[in-house]
């Protein structure tokens, strides 16, 4: 069998590196994803485990989302999605799942093998 490589090289920022990651697993987890929600996984990587009514007006505040109910919506969305963690009763805290395995801090090198046969 003949394989052909192909080898790309990139330098990044981190926020880039965690929407490559993000998109990476949806794509090979069959999810289904709008670029506001990528772009609301991806500040909630950032941020870390966050208050969830704080988390909504930052989503507005970036230019998310035009509204804080968006941004819950989006939330709820990718917690059934399995995206993302709800934790609490009275003052919620949503984080990014522990199952996408998210690398966010210090300096990220993204080693993927893919093998495409027929």
């Amino acid at each position: 069998m003949i394989v052909n490589k192909v080898e790309k090289k990139v330098r990044t920022t981190t926020k880039e590196v965690i929407r490559y990651q993000i998109l990476t697993h949806c794509f090979f987890s069959n999810i289904q994803i709008s670029n506001a929600d990528l772009n609301c996984l991806s500040e909630l990587a950032l941020l870390g485990e966050h208050e969830l009514t704080d988390f909504c007006k930052i989503a507005v505040t970036n230019n998310i989302f035009k509204s804080p109910q968006s941004a819950r919506n989006a939330i709820t969305k990718a917690e059934k999605k399995g995206l993302v963690n709800k934790n609490g009763t009275n003052k919620k805290t949503v984080s990014i799942s522990k199952d996408i395995k998210l690398q966010t801090e210090g300096a990220v090198y993204l080693d993927y093998k893919v093998l495409g046969v027929e």
